[in-house]
């Protein structure tokens, strides 16, 4: 946690869905208890922009294109008639995708004005999803049900301070036998600079990452968006610690030598929808997933 006059690295990255690597700079952040207020409105001011692009292509979901992955469905397995609570879900095309598949789903997310895009495409395309606009550590105050799964995806984590309160609530949600699957991009990429030449940033959590940005990763150009935000990096052993100290059983974790997004620089995609850095090929792992059961 930053402290008054602390110089804290300005490091670009961590964008739900499609993070890349910029520039960094110093600023001095007075404290990071705040990071709510930047977060929000940050994405708040993303959403307009996010809707409007080519990235998410909303003219193919309305259509019925599925925003899910091979990585997430392969995990998530049939989900008809199961209760799903997806945490962090942006506007709710995930949300609204599973929702398609059968299940029963409830999307959350800081950005109320996300939210209310997602119930409103929801209305739009007679969907049952239930939409709620509040901080992940604050929806069991909002959220009465228990659910079968818990769902979190791509650019998620790193918005939180403290994964022993995420998986607190994670543990909070879940029916007995219920899972979370859960799919990030691998912190291992993270280490690298903006062009994957060298190692430039710590592996393990530090200091929060305070991020001064133009545009947003769906639409470079776009004038609107808040920029500042504040983002925190966390190691495998840190999720993985987190939910084993909440007395989940972590069933499986899976690495994958690519990512579903072409989100960084330098990429070439060796295969329909899976991208890898050029130069280093399969050698890093780009994504990982956990899944874990409350017993």
């Amino acid at each position: 946690m930053a402290i008054a006059g602390e110089s804290v690295l300005i490091n670009i990255r961590y964008k739900t869905k499609a993070p890349y690597l910029r520039s960094f700079l110093f600023l001095s952040m007075t404290t990071s208890e705040n990071y709510l207020e930047f977060n929000k409105k940050s994405w708040d001011s993303r959403v307009e922009a996010h809707v409007e692009s080519e990235f998410y292509d909303m003219e193919s979901f309305l259509k019925g294109k599925s925003s899910l992955n091979e990585i997430e469905t392969a995990l998530l397995g049939d989900v008809k008639s199961k209760s799903i609570l997806h945490l962090q879900c942006h506007f709710g095309q995930d949300t609204m995708s599973l929702q398609r598949l059968g299940a029963q789903c409830v999307g959350v997310d800081l950005s109320g004005k996300a939210i209310e895009t997602a119930r409103s495409l929801n209305d739009e395309l007679g969907l049952g999803a239930r939409f709620v606009a509040c901080d992940v550590f604050d929806s069991p105050n909002h959220i009465d049900e228990k659910f079968d799964v818990v769902f979190t995806s791509y650019g998620a984590i790193g918005w939180l301070p403290d994964l022993d309160r995420w998986a607190e609530v994670i543990h909070h949600f879940l029916k007995p036998g219920g899972k979370i699957v859960f799919v990030e991009f691998h912190p291992v990429v993270w280490m690298f600079d903006d062009d994957f030449k060298s190692i430039k940033y710590p592996y393990l959590k530090s200091e929060p990452i305070v991020e001064e940005e133009e545009g947003t990763y769906a639409d470079r150009d776009a004038s609107e968006v808040e920029g500042k935000t504040i983002t925190w990096n966390h190691g495998l052993s840190e999720v993985l610690t987190a939910l084993l100290k909440v007395g989940l059983s972590v069933e499986s974790l899976q690495e994958y030598d690519y990512s579903p997004y072409n989100c960084f620089r330098h990429t070439v995609e060796f295969e329909a929808g899976k991208y890898r850095i050029a130069h280093l090929e399969d050698k890093i792992p780009m994504v990982y997933s956990v899944v874990a059961r409350k017993d």
